[in-house]
């Protein structure tokens, strides 16, 4: 077996036509022309979606003692979204073509060689007249003629105009070079950047007024933080301790683009690990231990600082896509401290290469307390806990001991510049954390579920030279799923499909697999084109019901069949009896 060489285009354009042919991926609204930004996952895709779905939340709750569930609405109270800072400040920088009306994020804006013309306005026989310039982009290798085709044709459609437009007085300006001030698209000049909120908005109750505006949720995230208090005081959790969810997020992007990688509707699976403030460590423990290159993050420590928990859980979140398949297609990006949000202390990105670029997949920040007092602060109501534990320990420090951690801390303020505390502020917090009490600060890995299965089909995608029955080298593809995340697990196949004694058999060995396991039944066509078939959607393993099965060729071989391994296309006889708990084993 060889690999076909594929470019990344190819490869991207093959991965989106499986996807459809083989009911992974549909695009939203079909039948209508389509919604941008928009898909459905057909039956396989529902399916391994499901997997990888299931798979966090057991990685995040089942496993662990420290993490606990919720599962909120999509649209909260809008002053939610004040507090987070969305509604002032979650915009995307956009321009928009003077020619079509069409948008563009200011980021995206791809580079273009050409000849600017200019027309003063356009008009019909018919009386219709645009009156203000069009300024527009021959790109090299253009025909002339082409270019005032596409613009007769955009302005018939933006101003619905009937009738031969005449374009007015063309000027040829001059030629740019690399420019980024047209349209990639449709070559209209673009206006100027200004910011586009990302938030959809939405009204609730029936008078659908400026006060009656709500949103739908731009990420998960903020509906943890909204019932923080609610967990903390009805769960048997202690910080610290996480609260995760998996859930819709909505955001009106500008230019959706790359497959699934960039869409307006999204699914996110959010952790919020809440964690002591480095100062309550050092009060209980006598010190925060510092991350250091190799330091054993095997087992949390009481001593851990936000150094640690954070590395803690970038080793966590890489394991998580190991034990699924992804481990070795991994790329890390620790972002440098101008790039981080105010209130963050770090971030890591985890990236994955996608064929069109290397992109996110996941991203695992130290956010500090600012999400809690943000929230303390717009709502009135205290997010504070109580940590008896803190108590006891601070009541055993002299007070020059108090003022040593005090003044540890107005140094780094002071650091800060004017976004740091002052010395009032910094008192006050100390009060209170002497007391016991603190805001507790977090660590939040945000991994998106769409990016993931796209990162996994992407991943598991290939297209094999093999040999045919007959020696001949075919073209195999096939997707290459962890046996864990594969959405059918095994095809029961009968050698014949005209053979009623066959048939009864496999459909006996069907129907007690997939009991526990996602099972196909396939009996359509020669034995090697159904392989073919399984292989192409990712099926791991194979049974076939054959003559053999039925005792037809000896007693030792009755009540066996041939189990078929994907990957290696290797097959093995098997014991009916002991193939479901091999299988069952297989895909734990």
């Amino acid at each position: 077996m060889s690999n076909v060489p594929l470019t990344a285009a190819e490869r991207m354009e093959k991965i989106v036509s499986l996807c459809k042919r083989k009911g992974f991926i549909f695009q939203s609204s079909e039948i209508y022309g389509g919604f941008n930004g928009f898909w459905d996952y057909g039956p396989l895709g529902a399916e391994l979606k499901r997997n990888l779905r299931e798979r966090w939340w057991l990685a995040m709750t089942r496993d662990r003692e420290d993490v606990v569930g919720l599962d909120a609405t999509i649209v909260m109270h809008p002053g939610i979204w004040k507090a987070s800072g969305h509604v002032d400040t979650f915009a995307d920088s956009m321009r928009e073509s003077t020619l079509s009306n069409k948008r563009v994020r200011t980021d995206h804006v791809e580079p273009q060689s050409g000849n600017v013309l200019e027309y003063s306005g356009a008009r019909t026989a018919t009386g219709w007249s645009l009156g203000k310039p069009i300024r527009v982009l021959l790109r090299k290798g253009e025909h002339i003629e082409s270019l005032r085709k596409r613009v007769k044709t955009l302005l018939a459609s933006v101003h619905s105009v009937s009738g031969e437009i005449e374009l007015l007085d063309e000027q040829n300006v001059g030629a740019v070079e690399n420019s980024v001030d047209f349209h990639a698209e449709d070559g209209g000049a673009l206006g100027e950047a200004r910011p586009f909120n990302l938030m959809m908005r939405t009204w609730v109750g029936p008078t659908a007024t400026d006060a009656d505006i709500a949103y739908l949720r731009p990420e998960t995230a903020q509906a943890i933080f909204a019932q923080f208090k609610n967990v903390l005081d009805s769960s048997r959790v202690k910080v610290p301790f996480g609260i995760c969810q998996i859930g819709k997020a909505f955001r009106n992007e500008v230019t959706p683009r790359n497959y699934t990688f960039r869409s307006r509707e999204f699914e996110q699976m959010e952790l919020e690990f809440f964690i002591r403030p480095d100062e309550a460590i050092e009060i209980i423990a006598g010190k925060v231990t510092p991350w250091t290159e190799g330091a054993d993050l095997s087992t949390p420590q009481p001593d851990w600082g936000w150094q640690m928990w954070h590395r803690y859980w970038v080793a966590e979140r890489t394991r998580f896509y190991q034990n699924i398949g992804l481990g070795d297609a991994l790329e890390y990006y620790f972002q440098p401290a101008e790039d981080l949000a105010h209130y963050a202390r770090a971030c890591v990105d985890i990236l994955f290469q996608f064929p069109f670029k290397t992109d996110e997949l996941e991203g695992i920040a130290a956010r500090g307390a600012f999400d809690l007092t943000q929230h303390q602060i717009h709502s009135g109501k205290p997010q504070e806990v109580f940590d008896d534990e803190l108590k006891a320990a601070a009541a055993k420090l002299s007070p020059e001991q108090k003022e040593a951690l005090l003044q540890k801390r107005l140094t780094e303020e002071k650091a800060k510049g004017d976004c740091g505390l002052d010395e009032a502020a910094v008192r006050a917090w100390f009060e209170r954390l002497f007391a016991g009490f603190y805001v507790p600060h977090v660590i939040e890995p945000s991994a998106g579920l769409d990016r993931l299965v796209l990162a996994i089909l992407c991943h598991a995608y290939a297209e094999e030279s093999v040999p045919d029955a007959k020696g001949n080298p075919e073209v195999r593809n096939v997707l290459r799923f962890h046996p864990r995340i594969a959405p059918v697990k095994v095809a029961v196949l009968p050698l014949l499909r005209n053979k009623p004694e066959l048939v009864a058999k496999a459909r006996a060995v069907y129907d007690e697999l997939r009991q526990d396991l996602a099972a196909t039944f396939d009996d359509g066509g020669a034995i090697g084109r159904r392989y073919r078939r399984q292989d192409e959607v990712g099926t791991p393993f194979c049974v076939t019901i054959d003559f053999e099965t039925l005792g037809e060729k000896g007693p030792e071989l009755q009540d066996t069949v041939t189990l078929r391994h994907r990957d290696s296309m290797q097959q093995e006889r098997i014991k009916i009896s002991e193939l479901a708990a091999r299988l069952r084993a297989a895909v734990r």
